[in-house]
């Protein structure tokens, strides 16, 4: 979700490619390696590149906060 300068009102809304969550800040996403899309975590852009490569049930560890 991206707010206009003024921040009165939202300019266009910013999900994520993988899991659909809304980025409500450019400094929140995580570059993708060819220009896929905005990513919400480094896990999602792993899992997407997983799948991509043709793993069916991609299986990565959960991130420990």
């Amino acid at each position: 979700m991206r707010f206009s300068d003024n921040g009165y009102y939202i300019e266009t809304y910013i999900k994520c490619t993988n899991c659909g969550v809304l980025l409500y800040h450019p400094a929140r996403e995580v570059p993708g390696d060819n220009d896929t899309g905005p990513y919400c975590s480094e896990w999602c852009r792993d899992w997407a590149a997983l799948r991509a490569s043709g793993v069916e049930n991609p299986v990565l560890p959960l991130p420990k906060s």
